[in-house]
């Protein structure tokens, strides 16, 4: 190995070294920079449509976000509140039908005996001291959510010159392909939130708009769980079926039959029509990219890394395709 390797390679290796020392910093950034991209497509319709300086348009922006979130919080949390104490009251009832249901199958009996015959708080009280351990750092979790909005405002006033600096900073040659570079991750990131994010809010309103008319209990929790999950493919708006599916099976088995049909056409629907078709020109991510990519995040960086974990794939996807790819394996001869 000559010095120019050897150079290269330690390099490599500190800048790993510090990167992981430095990410919860990283992570903030990131975070930043994603939130600056919703942003901006934000406000790129304000501007195409009201003929606004930036700065003026991005003041509109935070007054609609923040008055929306105003009324989106008096309108639903109240009503999200009085539906988790429901179903706490809810879940013996289900664990009771359940058991019942077991009984009638031998084979299961080991499944039968395995579930409590009622909710047992001791066993609740661990989790319990987590929770008020969360609670304990709710004052840091506060101060780096501020961290973040201030950083993404900051991002979001002048994107222009922050790429200037990244492009400043590599090699001559290299900046155009950086600055075009930079372009396709800005396009595919923001194509890809608001692509997800039109495609979770119509699963949630559907959800809850046809579960109300199958007079589902926690119509409104379950609907928003499902908004939530369709952000994770596949696996996500499996898991949030769970709950309706539960809720309707304390009711009736028929009643969970027609949950069941209502989120299979769902599912459907926002899996082979609205994310194609919101995603055509941007960053489709694989199920298994996007779980893998989750899974990997969620064990180094814990709940943080999970809630980035997509927004990075779509970057690193976009940097594999149009680095190794175009400029190494296509160019390999």
């Amino acid at each position: 190995m000559n010095s120019k390797n050897l150079l290269i390679t330690l390099t490599l290796i500190v800048l790993s070294f510090l990167s992981w020392h430095l990410r919860l910093v990283i992570l903030i950034f990131f975070s930043a920079i994603v939130i600056a991209v919703a942003l901006d497509v934000l406000i790129n319709i304000a501007q195409k449509h009201l003929k606004l300086q930036r700065s003026f348009a991005l003041i509109i922006v935070l007054l609609l976000l923040l008055i929306s979130g105003i009324f989106i919080f008096q309108l639903l949390v109240p009503e999200l509140i009085n539906q988790i104490k429901e179903l706490g009251i809810l879940l013996p009832t289900f664990i009771a039908k359940v058991k019942a249901i077991l009984a009638s199958q031998p084979r299961l009996l080991e499944i039968q005996e395995s579930l409590p015959d009622q909710i047992d708080w001791r066993r609740i009280e661990p989790f319990g001291i987590k929770l008020l351990g969360f609670a304990g750092g709710a004052a840091n979790t506060i101060f780096q959510i501020l961290l973040v909005s201030l950083l993404a405002i900051l991002f979001t006033f002048d994107p222009a010159s922050h790429q200037k600096i990244i492009i400043s900073l590599t090699p001559k040659p290299y900046r155009k392909d950086v600055s075009n570079l930079l372009l396709d991750f800005r396009r595919a990131l923001g194509g890809w939130l608001t692509g997800m994010t039109i495609s979770a809010s119509s699963m949630f309103v559907l959800t809850w708009a046809g579960l109300t008319l199958l007079q589902v209990p926690l119509a409104l929790l379950s609907a928003l769980i499902c908004g939530v999950l369709t952000f994770i493919p596949t696996i996500g708006p499996s898991i949030a079926t769970l709950l309706p599916l539960g809720i309707s099976l304390i009711i009736s088995p028929r009643l969970m039959i027609e949950v069941l049909i209502l989120r299979i056409i769902l599912q459907n629907l926002e899996a082979f029509v609205l994310t194609p078709l919101l995603l055509n020109r941007t960053v489709n991510l694989l199920p298994t990219v996007a779980l893998m990519s989750q899974v990997v995040l969620g064990t180094l960086l814990g709940l943080p890394g999970v809630l980035i974990a997509l927004p990075l794939a779509v970057v690193i996807q976009v940097g594999f395709h149009k680095i190794i790819i175009k400029k190494v394996m296509d160019k390999w001869v």
